[in-house]
């Protein structure tokens, strides 16, 4: 198993979760669901850890480096996450109640046969504090790091940081699959589990199909902008592109997306400058696969997804990706915090997020790192410099 990827883990469990599920008697789907509690209960008392943890370095270090290129570039991001969202809430809102039976996995009530089985026994791990309370606790130090230079703060920050990353990596990341295994094992056991198949294929085509539409409003912008052709310098960052569906990790192709960005004729300033950074904060194709599965998952389960209940959320989503910590998987987990206090998602529909975001996180990231070679564009001409493409 630590020889496959995380994507081969995730199919090979939700492949053995359906066998579990369809012919195990039912004290083994009960042995399932009570591990799923424990690292559920886990996984809440870890998130506002998560938040604190990567939010507040993260924008102490972008106040600390504040400067007019850095304001711009992570300006462009943001508005470019946040249009990333939008898209997608609106292609949501239009595709999604006609390729999904909505409120069909909202069962328990109506037929008592059809409810998930329950756990064995509980174990309750009550976090610190409540989301909110971690965001603003984050907002605050990351703000204050920024103001005051302090670097003795700043290294305990970047220390719990790593301390929070080595959690994610080395717990909860292996253990997922384990979770999503039981998840699935528990839907089949209850006969909903032909529903979430028929969801996954479908969103998974909507999804892939933004990410194409947003690559292309960016480069159609960055292109008239900088005055280039927005399609060769499309096609020019096809190997960062296809690097990152690889590597499933935007910083681990930075070298791919920095050396087709300079191709593209950004100066070399600006791209070493823009592409790592971005690298880290500019999250367009997980906003989009965020955004996308949550809907799909509100509507599943009958839930409201009025622009009212969904704006607020990918305003905060934009801002929670900038700390996104840089593993697979790790957007996701940053936003675990969002879509329990701004869209009340239980364990169980956080499981569904989780497996629904991973079975595509390197197309997500694949779209993140093309997107970052437009940002270079614009803040290549923000800088005064005009394209000198390379052969």
């Amino acid at each position: 198993m630590k020889g496959l990827g995380l994507l081969p883990r995730l199919l090979l469990a939700i492949l053995l979760g359906i066998i579990i599920g369809a012919g195990s008697p039912r004290w083994v789907i009960e042995i399932t669901a009570t591990f799923n509690g424990i690292f559920g209960n886990f996984l809440g008392f870890v998130i506002p850890l998560i938040i604190i943890g990567f939010v507040a370095p993260g924008i102490g270090e972008l106040g600390r480096g504040a400067g007019k290129l850095l304001a711009i570039t992570a300006g462009i991001a943001y508005a470019s996450t946040i249009v990333a969202g939008l898209i997608a809430y609106i292609t949501g809102s239009a595709v999604l109640p006609n390729i999904l039976e909505v409120g069909s996995m909202n069962m328990s009530a109506n037929n008592p046969e059809e409810a998930l089985v329950a756990p064995l026994f509980k174990v309750d791990m009550p976090p610190i504090m409540g989301v909110m309370t971690a965001l603003l606790l984050a907002f605050t130090l990351g703000l204050g790091i920024a103001a005051i230079k302090g670097d003795m703060l700043k290294k305990l920050m970047d220390d719990f940081q790593q301390i929070v990353e080595k959690l994610i990596t080395g717990l909860i990341i292996p253990l997922l699959p384990l979770h999503i295994m039981g998840i699935f094992a528990n839907m089949t056991y209850a006969g909903q589990v032909a529903t979430i198949m028929s969801v996954f294929a479908k969103v998974f085509v909507m999804i892939i199909v933004l990410h194409i539409v947003i690559l292309l409003v960016q480069y159609l912008i960055g292109g008239a902008v900088a005055g280039g052709n927005p399609f060769r310098l499309l096609k020019n960052m096809m190997p960062a592109y296809f690097t990152a569906i690889g590597t499933q990790s935007s910083a681990a192709t930075i070298p791919v997306t920095l050396r087709q960005t300079k191709k593209n004729g950004v100066h070399e300033g600006p791209a070493d400058f823009v592409v790592p950074l971005c690298a880290t904060i500019h999250l367009s194709g997980s906003t989009i696969t965020l955004v996308s599965c949550a809907m799909a998952v509100m509507m599943l389960n009958g839930m409201n997804t009025s622009f009212g209940a969904l704006f607020p959320f990918i305003l905060m989503l934009g801002v929670t990706m900038v700390a996104a910590p840089g593993v697979p998987g790790g957007a996701v987990m940053a936003a675990l915090g969002l879509l329990e206090s701004m869209l009340h998602f239980d364990p169980t529909l956080t499981s569904l997020m989780i497996a629904l975001y991973l079975a595509q996180d390197s197309f997500g990231t694949a779209c993140n790192v093309t997107g970052d070679g437009a940002i270079a564009l614009m803040v290549n001409k923000i800088s005064g410099n005009k394209l000198t493409p390379q052969e």
